[in-house]
């Protein structure tokens, strides 16, 4: 590897890589080559990524000869991506959401956001190890494990810090820096959490600003794509690439798009001068006395760049129960229809299918049970008692949750810390949060029930539904003011 390539990589974002190809410093295939050879040096550390994509040098190598012919395609021209391991890729790479079941599994046709981003000229360069059917499959998984790809592990501190939520190898990837930005999903703090645990940005878009249409599914109603990065302008960057109508992701037919497709024009680091911002105290109660200064920390941030802090707010619910049976319902439903669509040679076609595999494999798949599965193929909900559950378990949140704390106090955005806790609400209702680096805690290790007190920290952004440009130029300023992310230490 060239060792400047290498250094320079550690910290380069979009802007700075398409300059340098542009002077003819770097092309994409030495990025891809760069990359690849980071992947097999610092992998085998962390267990980040599952599979490197065997065409990714050729289609670098493409874009490499179009960029001199035709010019670039945009901010994305020739830039490698990882890819999470439920989104679907028609290529060499297999989809199998961390399972055993669909380790030999090839989609048909690629999902709606890959052939977005090739379309935009980003190299696909692997799929990310994840939390084993995005944590649905046992209430005993601890995050980042799945029965193919093993342990992801923390690049911070490997085996001491918690990585959080199933996108984690999608997270601890680009905190090592083993590709340029990659694409998590989310169905409750499966983005947002991980990226504040690696010194990361993560943005969970609205349901519906960006289809889910070729992505193994959990929830209809909560779950979506979004960009993990190093920087603020990187995601937003990646998300106007992602976003867009689809006529297969119903959810997305009342998006705002294409008002809203190039986010970059939101990055105003003055942004935070005269917004308002709300403090959920509730979900502060359980940091421990390190996370609690990173977070006080933050709130004069926000005093210091000019911002009026309404401090506590009170969003009337936290205590509210999650409605399993909703999430059971949604998830039995989208997985038989997504599972009935795959290749006949495959070993399951359906819930019932995978329960039964997995209780053949149970040696190598059931390391941790699959009581959530079995839930899931037992609920007994029809769809009128569906929608019914559905009603009465969001009526709550809409009523007195983020929008009545807003309006009421006329906040631009709420401040919550980056652990999963805080993030429930906005799950329930498909709202959009972002995260930033906060700073780090330097004292404790991972506790019995696999939280830890120690490693990077983010604060996270909340807002009403489509308020992705106010969470954006919040983020920003907030970055631009404090810069706390640095690399990890990994030689």
């Amino acid at each position: 590897m060239n060792t400047n390539l290498h250094d320079w990589i550690q910290n380069a974002d979009f802007m700075s890589i398409q300059k340098a190809m542009t002077m003819g410093e770097c092309t994409s295939e030495s990025l891809v080559l760069a990359y690849i050879e980071r992947i097999h040096r610092y992998n085998p550390l962390i267990n980040a990524v599952l599979e490197i994509n065997p065409d990714a040098i050729e289609i670098a190598r493409s874009l490499d000869r179009e960029l001199k012919s035709t010019g670039s395609r945009g901010p994305l021209h020739g830039i490698p991506i990882l890819l999470k391991d439920n989104i679907d890729t028609h290529d060499q790479m297999h989809t199998s959401a961390g399972s055993l079941a669909l380790a030999e599994s090839f989609a048909h046709e690629d999902s709606f956001i890959a052939t977005k981003l090739r379309a935009a000229g980003a190299v696909l360069l692997g799929k990310a190890n994840m939390t084993e059917w995005s944590n649905f499959i046992s209430s005993r998984m601890p995050a980042g494990y799945s029965s193919r790809g093993g342990y992801v592990l923390n690049p911070y501190g490997p085996g001491k810090l918690f990585v959080s939520g199933s996108s984690s190898g999608s997270a601890a990837a680009i905190a090592a820096n083993l590709a340029a930005a990659a694409i998590g999903t989310e169905t409750a703090g499966s983005i947002i959490g991980p990226a504040s645990q690696h010194f990361l940005v993560g943005i969970k878009p609205t349901v519906g600003l960006a289809s889910r249409s070729g992505i193994i599914p959990i929830s209809l109603s909560q779950d979506t794509p979004g960009p993990i990065c190093k920087t603020v302008a990187d995601a937003a960057t990646l998300l106007g690439v992602i976003v867009g109508y689809d006529e297969n992701d119903q959810a997305t037919w009342n998006s705002p798009y294409p008002t809203y497709h190039d986010y970059t024009t939101y990055l105003d680091k003055d942004s935070l001068r005269n917004a308002r911002i709300g403090i959920p105290r509730h979900y502060y109660r359980s940091l421990d006395e390190e996370r609690l200064s990173i977070m006080e920390s933050a709130i004069n941030v926000l005093r210091e760049q000019g911002a009026t802090v309404i401090d506590p707010v009170d969003l009337h619910l936290e205590q509210h129960p999650w409605n399993n049976d909703v999430i059971c319902y949604e998830f039995k439903t989208g997985l038989d229809q997504y599972l009935s669509k795959l290749n006949p040679d495959l070993p399951v076609h359906s819930l019932q299918e995978l329960i039964a595999y997995n209780q053949k494999h149970a040696a190598s798949s059931l390391k941790f049970g699959q009581d959530n599965l079995i839930r899931s193929e037992q609920n007994g909900l029809n769809e009128a008692t569906y929608q019914l559950k559905r009603e009465e378990y969001n009526h709550p949140a809409i009523a007195e949750g983020i929008d009545h704390a807003l309006d009421e106090h006329r906040l631009d955005a709420l401040m919550l810390p980056g652990d999963i806790d805080g993030m429930y609400i906005a799950a329930r209702l498909g709202y959009p949060l972002i995260t930033v680096p906060a700073g780090y805690s330097s004292k404790g290790i991972i506790d019995a029930d696999g939280d830890s007190t120690q490693g990077p920290f983010g604060v996270v952004f909340s807002g009403r539904a489509f308020s992705e440009p106010t969470l954006i130029r919040i983020a920003y300023s907030f970055e631009q003011a404090t810069l706390f992310r640095r690399p990890p230490n990994l030689n």
